[in-house]
């Protein structure tokens, strides 16, 4: 890679009135944010919006409680119609791993039933079907997916794990630790055919494309809006579609318990819901200033050039090519190879991630796959250049030190 490929980096975005766009957070400055895709984070004035909210919850919760269901599904209307899905499909909930286990806990007991997923699941939801595969009596099929598989390759390796006995099938449409997609397109249509259900665990997806169900065939969908969506955190969508749907509950009863799909999942007893209120606040705010395609980008062009200028920096720490073949790459997301002995597991991985604030001064994902460690690099309209500038420069060097310590 030349030098003039490395160097040529995405002009920074800024807001209407010329400040840098980071200053719509309330994001350290003394901390490097390389980190969006884990946790997001919110603009003030979502969280301004929802302290708000707040401020009107505690002035009447007497008035404010009966009304809350009301609010909620408007709320859903319009989240509904960002996703590109039908409000009538669409409940509310925590997070993603949330609603895969409300499918897990609504689908009727399948005797002996295989659940299949692949090794690039998400863990907490890969636990969950272990689970409903031990319920069932049954067991959970892994299908092994190359980082590097195309369509094709990654679609023979799912659906070879996919049999008579199989009762579920669970894939993400956007990996965690790999930052790759997976076929789920091809998958669900195959699923359908065959009768079985498909549960796509989309947590990066809304925000991070611009339609995440479109053309997708599937039973269930879920994805979390305060990642890539910047909004209040615990706010996440379940799309459920066909007749398995009515077997969904919130994991909460509550006396919206006899209310039809998705109408129940408005009324989870008396929690703090103004997240889900002050969603469209952080929508609305990307959507006005930058648009959301701009935004999209800006994002997918600032984390490709972060993957080349820390990529380099690596290759000529180490004398090997740190970039990484990844076959089915997404916008916004990159991964780079870290030196032989970092991160070569997910609790190894885990405890790079909490080191780096302290010493290296940023926030990182550090991921493991295959017994191989990895940085992986996101971006959001607040990220600038500088910022993957200063990693290559100040923090791969520390990371060449941790390496040679832990051989």
């Amino acid at each position: 890679m030349s030098e003039t490929e490395v160097s040529t980096a995405p002009r920074p975005l800024s807001l209407a009135d010329g400040r840098p766009a980071a200053r719509a957070w309330s994001l350290d400055p003394a901390l490097r944010h390389l980190n969006h895709g884990s946790f997001g984070a919110v603009p003030l004035v979502a969280q301004e919006r929802q302290q708000e909210l707040r401020a009107r919850m505690e002035s009447a919760p007497v008035v404010w409680f009966p009304e809350l269901p009301r609010r909620l599904a408007a709320v859903r209307a319009e989240l509904a119609a960002f996703l590109g899905a039908d409000p009538g499909d669409l409940a509310l909930v925590p997070n993603a791993s949330a609603g895969a286990s409300v499918v897990y806990a609504g689908l009727e007991r399948r005797g002996g039933g295989e659940i299949v997923v692949t090794d690039h699941g998400y863990g907490a939801v890969t636990m969950g079907a272990e689970r409903l595969a031990r319920r069932w009596g049954g067991r959970v099929r892994t299908a092994r997916v190359p980082l590097d598989a195309d369509e094709e390759r990654a679609y023979e390796a799912i659906m070879a794990e996919v049999g008579e006995n199989t009762g579920l099938v669970v894939l993400d449409q956007i990996t965690s630790a790999t930052a790759r997609r997976l076929p789920v397109e091809r998958i669900g249509a195959q699923a359908r055919r065959r009768g079985i259900p498909l549960l796509v665990d989309g947590a990066h997806a809304p925000g991070l494309t611009a339609a995440p169900l479109e053309g997708l065939t599937c039973d269930f969908w879920t994805g979390n809006l305060h990642k890539w969506g910047c909004v209040p955190r615990g706010t996440a969508a379940l799309v459920a579609r066909g007749p398995l749907r009515d077997g969904l509950y919130p994991l909460i009863d509550s006396w919206g318990a006899a209310d039809p799909y998705p109408d129940r999942f408005d009324q989870q007893g008396t929690v703090d819901a103004t997240n889900y209120l002050a969603a469209p606040a952080a929508l609305d705010f990307v959507d006005r200033t930058w648009g959301w395609p701009a935004a999209r980008r800006y994002m997918d062009e600032l984390a490709g050039y972060g993957a080349r200028v820390v990529g380099a920096a690596l290759t000529g720490l180490t004398g090997e090519d740190a970039s990484v073949d990844v076959g089915m790459p997404v916008p916004g997301m990159r991964l780079v190879r870290l030196p032989d002995g970092l991160a070569d597991s997910r609790l190894a991985a885990d405890a790079l991630r909490d080191r780096a604030p302290a010493e290296l001064g940023v926030e990182a994902a550090f991921t493991s796959f295959g017994g191989v460690g990895y940085l992986r690099l996101s971006a959001h309209v607040y990220n600038t250049a500088e910022d993957y500038e200063y990693f290559a420069e100040r923090c791969v060097p520390v990371l060449g030190e941790w390496a040679r310590a832990a051989r």
